[in-house]
C-alpha cells in the first residue's frame, strides 16, 4: 500500500510527499494546502501584485512568497504559518467607527453637498417649454418616406419584417405595371416596437425610419397600431428633419 502511494505522488515535492504518506492524513491537509499554495496573504489589504515573483510551471510552497510579505511589512504580526494575525490594522479604530455612528457625519456631509448646489445654477430644464438636444441617431417615432418626386421608397424587399426582433411589422405587397413592387399595406404595431433600429439599418432605400420625435403619447392602444397612411404622413412632416440627420450621419455609416 506504501509503495503504491509513492508511484501516485511521483513529481510531488518530498515534503508534501511525506505528508501525503503519513497515515495522519486528515491532520496534514491544512498543511498540505498551504504548503501547495502560491498567494502571499490572504486579505484584500493589498491591490498592487508587482512585487511578486512568478510562480514556476511546477508546484512551489510558497515560502519565498511569504518571505516578501513580512519584509513588506516589518511590524506584521506573523502566525506560525506565515500568515498574519490581524490584516486589518491599518483601518479605522473603533473610536472612528463610534465617533462616525453616533455624529452622523454621513448625513452632515450629504447635507453639506445639499447646501453647496442649493447657491448653484439648476441643471434642470423646463420641459416641454425648454428641451435638450437630440442626437441624429434618436431613434423615436417611425416614418415612411417618399423621393422627392413623390413616389414612395418602399420596394416591399420585406428585410426589415424579417429583421424585426419584436415581429412588430407586417407588409403585404403586389406588383406594378413595369414588374416592380409596392406595399399594400405596411403595419407597425407601436406597442411592441423596443425601437432598436434594425428596420432602419436593414433598408436599402432608406424608406422606414425612426424620426426624433418623441412626443407621440395616446390614450388608447389602438392609436398606436400604425398603417402605411400614417406612416406616410409622418414622413412628409418631418422630410427635412430626417433629410438632415441622415447626412449629419453618412460618415459613421
Amino acid at each position: 500500500m506504501l509503495s503504491r502511494t509513492r508511484l501516485v505522488i511521483v513529481g510531488i515535492q518530498p515534503n508534501i510527499a511525506r505528508i501525503l504518506a503519513s497515515s495522519n492524513l486528515g491532520r496534514h491537509a491544512l498543511v498540505a494546502r498551504r504548503l501547495l499554495s502560491a498567494s502571499t496573504c490572504s486579505h484584500a489589504e493589498h491591490t498592487n501584485y508587482s512585487h511578486r515573483p512568478q510562480a514556476p510551471s511546477s508546484l512551489v510552497s510558497g515560502i519565498e512568497d511569504r518571505n516578501v510579505h513580512k519584509e513588506h511589512h516589518p511590524n506584521a504580526q506573523i502566525d506560525s504559518h506565515g500568515n498574519e494575525i490581524n490584516p486589518y490594522r491599518n483601518g479605522p479604530s473603533a473610536l472612528d467607527k463610534a465617533v462616525h455612528l453616533f455624529f452622523f457625519t454621513e448625513i452632515i456631509r450629504g447635507m453639506w453637498i445639499v447646501l453647496e448646489n442649493f447657491f448653484r445654477p439648476p441643471y434642470t430644464i423646463m420641459y416641454p417649454f425648454e428641451k435638450g438636444p437630440l442626437s441624429p441617431r434618436f431613434r423615436g417615432e417611425h416614418a415612411l418616406r417618399r423621393y422627392p418626386s413623390g413616389e414612395e421608397r418602399c420596394i416591399a424587399c420585406k428585410l426589415c419584417e424579417a429583421i424585426c426582433p419584436a415581429q412588430a411589422i407586417t407588409i403585404e405587397s403586389e406588383a406594378r405595371l413595369d414588374g416592380s413592387r409596392k406595399t399594400t399595406k405596411y403595419d407597425i404595431d407601436m406597442t411592441k416596437c423596443i425601437y432598436c433600429g434594425f428596420c432602419q439599418e436593414a433598408c436599402p432605400v432608406d424608406a422606414i425610419v425612426e424620426t426624433q420625435n418623441q412626443e407621440f403619447s395616446t390614450e388608447t392602444r389602438e392609436e398606436l397600431l400604425y398603417n402605411k397612411e400614417k406612416l406616410l404622413a409622418n414622413g412628409d412632416r418631418a422630410e427635412a428633419e430626417i433629410a438632415a440627420n441622415l447626412h449629419a450621419d453618412h460618415v459613421y455609416r
